[in-house]
C-alpha cells in the first residue's frame, strides 16, 4: 500500500511538473556568458527549482540580440506563448512564429534572468531596458515606398579578373554613363587599405586599395553622382586587421575633422584568437569585453562595447558621407556585432540608405532589425536560397511569399540573386544561383528569370554586375517596365499562385500593375486591360499603367492609354504610337 501511495505521488509531480527538470537553450556564442557559451544544446544550461520555480542567472551579458526557449532538457520547447511581459523588466518578441523563440536585445551589459514557474517565463535584467519606441523607427537609412534598384558593381577578385570586366574605378567611370542611366544606388567594394577583395582592413582612412585610390574614388563618385545615383560605401566594422603580429601594430585611422583613433588590443574582444591561439604573439596582452556576436577567426574583432570603438565608428561612417562622398552603407557580416550599435552609427552620421550583410535564416534577420530599431535593410538571404532552390525547375511553390516579404518586412528587405560570397570566387567557396564554372551565358533564361522575379517584387531589388555585364539588354528592359508600373519596396502582391510548373502574381506599383507569370505550364493568354511588355522563355509580364482623367499627354480628344513594350513607355490613341514625349512612332 506505502509502496502504491508513493507512485502515485510520484505520478502526481512528474505530472504537474513540480519534480521535472527545466534548461535554457539559445544562441550562445563562445567567450559569451549567455548561455554559458554554449548554441541551442537542449540541456546545456539548467535552471535550478525552489518550490516549483525554476530560475536561471547569467552574469555579465554583453550588449547584444539573443534567443532563447526553456527546455525540458530533451523534446520539450517552451517558447514565447509563455512569456510574460507582467514579471519582466525586457521587452521580447516572438522570433519565428507560433511559439516562436523569445527573442531580446541588450544595450547594456548586464545580469540576466529567465525564470519559468510552469505557467509563465518571466524575462529580467540586472539593468533592464526601455519598451521600443515604434515611432522612433526607421529614422534613418531606409526610404518609405522606394522605387529605386541597386547594382553590386564588383565581384569577388574583381580588380583583378576580366571574365565580366575588371571594377577597378576607372574601370567603372568608363561604364559610369551606363550604369546612371539604369541604376539609382550603386554598392562599391571596401575602400580602405587591405588585402586583395578589402573584407580585412589595415586602416579605413587610407583609401589606396586594390581598386583604386582616393582620387579615382572621387571622381568615380562625382560621376555617379552627376547621373542622379546615390552611392554606398562597404563598412568592415566587425573586424580589423594588425600591420605587425597577431595585435600588436595597429595602424593609425585619421577621419580629419572627425578625429584621429589608435586601435591596441585593449578594444578587442576577450574571446578573439590573439588572445587563445597558442600560436598568437599576443596572448598576455591587454583586451576588451566579450564580442557582442559571432567571432570572425580570419581577423581582429573589435569590441563595440568600448565607447571609443563607438566614437571611431560614428567618426568614420561620418567622414565617408561628410568628406569623401558617399551616400550610405552596405554593412559588412553584421552578425559580429548588435544590431543597436549599427542603429547608433546611422543615426549618428544620417546616411540616405543602409544595408545590412545579416547572413542567416528569417528570426535571426527579423531579430537583427528589431535590434538596429530598424534603421537599416537587410539583404534577403532567406529569399537567395528559396532562389537557388528553385533555379529554373518545375517547382515554383520556393518563390511563393518568400523571404522578408512573408514577414511584412518588404520595406526593409534588399532582395538578390548572387552576390561575390554566393558566386563562384577564387578560393572555391559557391553559394551561387546556378554551378556553371565561368560561363553564365549558357545559362541566361534561369538567369533573366530570377532578375525578372526580383525586379517586379516588393522590396529593393540589388542586380549583381556580372548579371548585368553579361544580360544588359534584358536587365535594362526589366527595370523600365519595373519603374514604368512604379513597382517599390513596399508593393502590394495579389493574387499570388503556385504549383508544377506554374507561378502567377499581380504586383501593385505607384503608377499601374503587373503580372508576372513564370514556368512552361503559365497562362499565356493577355490579361483584359493589360499590354504584354515583356516576354521570354521562362516568364511573361503583362502591365497596366494608371492614366488619370485630366491627363493631357497627347493633344487628342480621346483619352490616351499607356503601354510598356519591351521595357519602354508609350502612349496609344486611335490606333497611333506615340512616345511619352509626344512623338509620332508608328
Amino acid at each position: 500500500m506505502k509502496f502504491r501511495f508513493f507512485s502515485l505521488v510520484l505520478l502526481f509531480f512528474v505530472a504537474t511538473g513540480l519534480w521535472a527538470d527545466y534548461y535554457v537553450a539559445g544562441n550562445g556564442s563562445a567567450g559569451n556568458p549567455w548561455c554559458n557559451g554554449k548554441t541551442w544544446v537542449v540541456n546545456g544550461s539548467a535552471m535550478t527549482n525552489n518550490a516549483g520555480l525554476w530560475s536561471i542567472t547569467f552574469s555579465s551579458v554583453p550588449a547584444g540580440s539573443y534567443e532563447f526557449k526553456v527546455t525540458n532538457g530533451s523534446q520539450t520547447w517552451i517558447g514565447f506563448s509563455k512569456f510574460s511581459a507582467d514579471c519582466s523588466n525586457l521587452y521580447a518578441t516572438n522570433i519565428g512564429g507560433g511559439d516562436g523563440n523569445i527573442g531580446f536585445n541588450l544595450q547594456k551589459t548586464q545580469d540576466i534572468t529567465i525564470s519559468y514557474n510552469g505557467s509563465v517565463i518571466c524575462l529580467k535584467g540586472s539593468v533592464g531596458n526601455q519598451y521600443p519606441d515604434p515611432s522612433k523607427y526607421a529614422q534613418v537609412g531606409v526610404p518609405s515606398e522606394y522605387e529605386g534598384v541597386m547594382l553590386q558593381a564588383f565581384y569577388w577578385d574583381s580588380y583583378k579578373l576580366t571574365t565580366y570586366s575588371n571594377t577597378k574605378y576607372t574601370t567603372l567611370s568608363s561604364f559610369a554613363d551606363e550604369i546612371g542611366s539604369t541604376f539609382d544606388l550603386v554598392w562599391l567594394p571596401p575602400s580602405g587599405s587591405g588585402g586583395g577583395v578589402g573584407y580585412y582592413e589595415k586602416c579605413y582612412s587610407n583609401l589606396t586599395s586594390a581598386w583604386g585610390n582616393k582620387t579615382q574614388l572621387q571622381s568615380l563618385l562625382q560621376q555617379l553622382h552627376s547621373h542622379g545615383c546615390k552611392v554606398l560605401a562597404d563598412i568592415v566594422i566587425n573586424h580589423f586587421q594588425s600591420s605587425n603580429g597577431w595585435c600588436k601594430g595597429f595602424e593609425t585611422n585619421n577621419f580629419g575633422e572627425y578625429g584621429s583613433f589608435k586601435i591596441t588590443s585593449q578594444y578587442i574582444c576577450a574571446g578573439d584568437e590573439a588572445f587563445t591561439e597558442s600560436s598568437s604573439d599576443s596572448r598576455s596582452l591587454s583586451h576588451g569585453n566579450a564580442d557582442t556576436g559571432t567571432n570572425d577567426a580570419g581577423c581582429r574583432d573589435l569590441d563595440h562595447t568600448s565607447e571609443y570603438v563607438q566614437q571611431m565608428c560614428e567618426a568614420y561612417t561620418k567622414w565617408m558621407l561628410n568628406t569623401i562622398g558617399f551616400d550610405g552603407f552596405r554593412y559588412d557580416m553584421t552578425k559580429g556585432y548588435a544590431g543597436s550599435y549599427l542603429s547608433q552609427y546611422n543615426l549618428a552620421s544620417k546616411p540616405d540608405f543602409s544595408v545590412s550583410e545579416c547572413w542567416d535564416n528569417l528570426s535571426t534577420i527579423q531579430s537583427h532589425l528589431e535590434a538596429a530599431s530598424y534603421n537599416t535593410l537587410a539583404f534577403d538571404f532567406p529569399l537567395k536560397f528559396k532562389l537557388n532552390d528553385w533555379k529554373g525547375g518545375s517547382v515554383y511553390s520556393h518563390l511563393k511569399n518568400q523571404g522578408l516579404r512573408s514577414l511584412g518586412l518588404s520595406r526593409f528587405a534588399v532582395t538578390f540573386v548572387d552576390n561575390h560570397d554566393t558566386f563562384h570566387r577564387s578560393d572555391g567557396k559557391t553559394y551561387e544561383f546556378l554551378a556553371y564554372n565561368t560561363d553564365i551565358t549558357k545559362k541566361r533564361s534561369e538567369i533573366v528569370a530570377a532578375n525578372a522575379y526580383i525586379l517586379m517584387m516588393p522590396g529593393v531589388p540589388c542586380v549583381f554586375w556580372p548579371h548585368w555585364y553579361s544580360f544588359k539588354k534584358d536587365i535594362k528592359q526589366l527595370i523600365n517596365v519595373r519603374k514604368a508600373v512604379g513597382i517599390h519596396s513596399e508593393s502590394e502582391v495579389l493574387d499570388e499562385k503556385a504549383g508544377t510548373n506554374s507561378y502567377s502574381a499581380t504586383i501593385v506599383g505607384h503608377k499601374g500593375r503587373a503580372i508576372l507569370r513564370m514556368g512552361s505550364a503559365r497562362d499565356k493568354s493577355v490579361p483584359s486591360g493589360y499590354y504584354h511588355s515583356y516576354k521570354a522563355g521562362l516568364f511573361d509580364i503583362y502591365t497596366t499603367v494608371f492614366v488619370s482623367d485630366n491627363e493631357q499627354i497627347v493633344a487628342e480628344p480621346a483619352k490616351p492609354v499607356k503601354v510598356i513594350e519591351n521595357g519602354v513607355l508609350y502612349i496609344e490613341k486611335d490606333g497611333k504610337r506615340y512616345t511619352v514625349q509626344g512623338t509620332l512612332v508608328k
